[in-house]
């Protein structure tokens, strides 16, 4: 959060470690702005199941009065080939589609009567929403379903997500 830097312990310790200062722990645990806590999450790339994702989200917001956070994973591509026993790396692309996602959500008419924020992030999918539903506490992720060869062979990011999250995860059709 933008002008909130929390001090490490003068003695070098972790700040778990360090019991003068349990409040900076808490603060650290909780580092998503206030307002947004307890809210719902909805994975959004712009797609038509995505956008049903976030229809359904708004009208869950409305109805339990919390916030929406929609999060955009930027994509990820390998830096390089995988050559035998070496790994693939992995680089973050810049993605303008989250500044173009996010003008699209700031002219509609559908979120003026709620709270949201636009989080992007890189990397897996399932994890990064996991990630952002733990920090802001969200009672649900809201994810659209995917048809398909791919989502056949590999598995949906709805069906991963729903096994492997700690919260409960609702996929539109």
């Amino acid at each position: 959060m933008a002008g909130h830097e929390i001090p490490e312990p003068a003695d070098g310790r972790p700040l778990a470690e360090s019991a003068a200062l349990p409040e900076l722990a808490t603060a650290r645990h909780h580092s998503c702005d206030p307002a947004f806590r307890h809210g719902v999450v909805v994975g959004f790339d712009g797609s038509v199941s995505s956008e049903r994702a976030l229809s359904y989200a708004i009208g869950m917001a409305r109805r339990t009065q919390s916030a929406l956070i929609i999060v955009h994973v930027a994509n990820r591509l390998p830096a390089t080939v995988w050559a035998g026993c070496e790994p693939p790396v992995f680089v973050d692309v810049p993605d303008h589609r989250t500044e173009v996602l996010g003008l699209e959500l700031a002219c509609s008419d559908h979120l003026a009567e709620i709270s949201w924020v636009l989080v992007e992030r890189g990397g897996d999918i399932c994890h990064e929403l996991e990630e952002v539903g733990r920090e802001y506490e969200a009672d649900a992720i809201v994810v659209g379903g995917t048809h398909g060869m791919v989502g056949r062979i590999f598995g949906t990011v709805a069906g991963r997500l729903a096994r492997r999250a700690q919260r409960p995860v609702v996929v539109i059709p």
